[in-house]
């Protein structure tokens, strides 16, 4: 029997991006539904892991008690609605650091193989950027590319190759439907 495992990106499916950078819990807003959409994904059975570049380390924009802090106010609100999120595994590293991990490289992704014993090879990568979908192609991974975030602007970039090997739907409460269908 496969695992079944559905792995998130963070800002721009979860919770609201902006160009700023989430700096703290009180800038930190769940998507709607988004929030309901990882519940029913746990109720199902659904292994639920997030990876996520955060540079804004790195940028000293936050440090890692903040980044602590808004991951465990989101776990808590996937909590109070009956779900679970099983990891969260994050890149500190800026763009130029020569690092393994920041998306669209596999590090994270590894990451996830390595410390749970399993492959993520036909796992559901949701996410709303091009390096998103290039990890989860490169590992195997069944992409879904939401359109919430920088999502709708990823799609009309995206060559048509690429949009074939993919499935594109609204936000993340859309492609749970897809994934529980």
């Amino acid at each position: 029997m496969s695992i079944s495992l559905v792995i998130l990106d963070r800002d721009g499916v979860i919770n609201q991006d902006s160009d700023n950078y989430i700096k703290s819990v009180d800038e930190w807003h769940p998507i709607p539904d988004s929030i309901d959409a990882i519940a029913r994904l746990s109720q199902a059975g659904y292994r639920v892991m997030v990876v996520t570049n955060q540079s804004g380390l790195a940028r000293g924009y936050f440090d890692e008690i903040t980044l602590a802090n808004m991951h465990g106010y989101m776990c808590s609100l996937v909590e109070s609605a009956g779900g679970d999120i099983e990891a969260i595994f994050y890149c500190p590293h800026a763009p130029g650091d020569d690092c393994h991990c920041r998306k669209p490289l596999p590090g994270m992704l590894n990451q996830i193989e390595e410390e749970f014993n399993l492959s993520v090879h036909n796992a559901f990568l949701v996410g709303d950027s091009e390096k998103d979908i290039d990890v989860g192609l490169a590992k195997q991974c069944r992409p879904i590319l939401v359109r919430t975030g920088k999502g709708a602007s990823t799609e009309k970039k995206l060559e048509l190759q690429k949009k074939k090997r993919i499935q594109i739907v609204d936000d993340l409460a859309a492609a749970v439907d897809f994934i529980l269908t």
